[in-house]
């Protein structure tokens, strides 16, 4: 018997299930991410550039193209708690602060390696960036020095602090997960997740699960507070790239290359939705607020085809009518 949230946001995808394209970028899309208050949707790409654009009712109107990165914007977060501030890290050994209001950049720190990804403490203190080379530096917020450097013997490829601040996560090449204690970075524990390269991680907002995606294709679901499996996800076909819940805790959005988005209801494991898509999917973004999704795909089959701009942002969730 379906629960009655599934049978209600069915209902709303029924009703909402346009996905609206906007261009963002000359090149790919990398990361997309919703400031806290989700009036606004920041892009990273190829291109070298950060984009954010303001959420008006049912249509993103973009406000700014951030530039002065030297190679590829691979991922971005925005503070935690302040809606104005993002950071980038790119692969030209820099990450930059932003601040929507001034349209500058306010903080560039240099690091040691070409930066792949990024995220920011919930305490809006620290922000850690991970390298090609498996080094993480912690970095003050508000000084913009560095506060720790860890270098790991593995794989490190997506890195992230738990809700309650007190421990640090990274997902590794050898498909486990490693948890840390914060701010000492002691080892707790390694977990084996997934028989091949745990790629991704995310935490839900209520801070009761978080959820891996793996190159076996599979998502699974973790209870915090245990440290144990509760149940995997297995309707995609190819290495799981980007994971999202939404900001009830109650769906998880999970893509790859296959050519669909998996929306599944976290408590029962059950298929709620699936985007399709005309190719293979970077990132996806649940607005903090209303069941909308973001997403960027890769450009179809490589080649830009000269009537849609490459590099677009998409909008799932979307009144049918808009």
């Amino acid at each position: 018997m379906a629960s009655q949230y599934y049978q209600e946001m069915q209902e709303s995808f029924k009703n909402n299930n346009k996905s609206r394209e906007f261009p963002a970028h000359t090149a790919k899309v990398h990361s997309v991410a919703w400031s806290c208050d989700g009036r606004r949707l920041a892009s990273g790409s190829f291109d070298k550039t950060a984009s954010v654009f303001l959420l008006e009712k049912d249509r993103l109107v973009k406000e700014n193209n951030y530039r002065g990165h030297g190679d590829s914007v691979d991922q971005l977060c925005w503070h935690p708690t302040n809606p104005d501030l993002f950071v980038t890290a790119s692969g030209d050994k820099t990450i930059r602060i932003w601040d929507v209001r001034t349209t500058k950049c306010i903080a560039t720190v240099n690091t040691k390696g070409e930066n792949i990804n990024i995220c920011w403490s919930p305490d809006g203190q620290t922000i850690a960036v991970g390298n090609k080379d498996d080094v993480v530096t912690f970095i003050d917020a508000k000084t913009h020095r560095s506060r720790a450097e860890e270098q790991f013997k593995f794989e490190v490829n997506e890195i992230s602090w738990n809700n309650d601040n007190d421990m640090f996560f990274l997902t590794n090449g050898n498909g486990c997960i490693n948890v840390l204690s914060y701010p000492e970075l002691k080892p707790i524990q390694s977990i084996n997740a997934h028989p091949s390269n745990c790629i991704c991680i995310k935490f839900d907002p209520m801070g009761k699960y978080f959820a891996t995606g793996s190159a076996d294709a599979l998502v699974s679901l973790w209870n915090v507070e245990e440290l144990v499996c509760v149940r995997c996800f297995s309707r995609l076909d190819w290495p799981v790239r980007t994971l999202s819940f939404s900001h009830d805790g109650k769906m998880l959005a999970s893509a790859s290359e296959d050519h669909f988005i998996d929306i599944a209801e976290v408590e029962t494991g059950e298929k709620l939705w699936e985007v399709q898509c005309d190719s293979p999917t970077f990132t996806v973004a649940w607005h903090p607020k209303r069941p909308l999704l973001a997403y960027a795909c890769d450009d179809k089959d490589g080649k830009y085809d000269n009537n849609r701009e490459a590099g677009t942002v998409k909008l799932f969730g979307l009144p049918n009518d808009s």
